[in-house]
């Protein structure tokens, strides 16, 4: 029986598409729309501010921001997977066991099957990040508004932990999918294009909902920032305050200490 992978006659169904696609006639095309592109450097940027700030008292306005952003995101990104164009869907690169270890049988053979959108090892880490994500945000919605005991901070950390374990899993993936298949796929997740046929192509980039986002993010952020910003003018008006009482009361109990004298 013939093993490779662009053979039809030995893929399962779900690959069939997959399969379909070989090297003549791929060109660059539109596989993700803006949303999809514009959630996931969201996700990281927040995700790795939020990371960088966990230890930081003086940052923990920002900490917070970013894990609000972040979980914000996962539950758009969610919707999205469900409602949005052709290969942000769910449906499009969830398989199951089968078609991953499929996938990853081919890449140990060195003829890695192509995917327009993404590989099966792919969605795993994907889904992987959205599930983590949100528990590991609620877990930190929890702390903030004092919802939960100290063994829940140690449960927000151990998760933070096991989240940049996949971030990085998921980044050496990326690495080696883009060398196997002799394709950038950062680029692609900043133009929305990739080598696939044509027929797989999606036709719109859904700007409106991607600028809808970014839009919302930002009126977010600069609440945050306002409200910090208050928050530290109030604290420096009441220290200026006690300063100056203290002061009098200093230079009272002087004037006390004179008239005994």
């Amino acid at each position: 029986m013939n093993e490779t992978p662009f053979n039809p006659n030995v893929e399962s169904p779900a690959t069939q598409e997959a399969s379909k696609q070989t090297s003549q006639g791929m060109r660059p095309v539109l596989i993700w729309d803006v949303p999809v592109r514009l959630v996931h450097w969201l996700m990281a940027l927040s995700f790795t501010g939020a990371y960088l700030t966990s230890e930081a008292d003086d940052w923990r306005w920002l900490h917070v921001s970013l894990g609000y952003t972040m979980m914000g995101l996962i539950v758009f990104r969610a919707l999205w997977g469900f409602i949005g164009s052709r290969h942000a869907r769910f449906t499009s690169f969830i398989k199951g066991p089968t078609e991953v270890f499929a996938y990853l049988k081919s890449l140990v053979s060195g003829r890695a099957q192509h995917y327009a959108g993404h590989n099966p090892a792919g969605a795993i880490a994907i889904l992987a990040l959205l599930i983590l994500g949100f528990i590991q945000t609620s877990t930190g919605h929890l702390l903030y508004q004092d919802l939960a005991g100290e063994w829940m901070e140690e449960v927000h950390e151990a998760l933070a932990a096991v989240l940049l374990g996949v971030v990085l899993v998921h980044i050496a993936g990326v690495f080696i999918s883009s060398h196997l298949h002799r394709e950038n796929l950062i680029k692609a997740m900043f133009t929305g294009r990739k080598r696939a046929d044509q027929k797989v192509a999606i036709h719109s980039h859904w700007r409106s909902i991607g600028l809808l986002v970014l839009l919302m993010v930002s009126a977010f952020w600069t609440y945050q920032l306002q409200d910090q910003l208050q928050h530290q003018s109030k604290n420096t008006a009441n220290d200026g305050k006690t300063a100056t009482t203290e002061s009098h009361a200093t230079t009272k109990q002087g004037k006390h200490e004179d008239d005994d004298d």
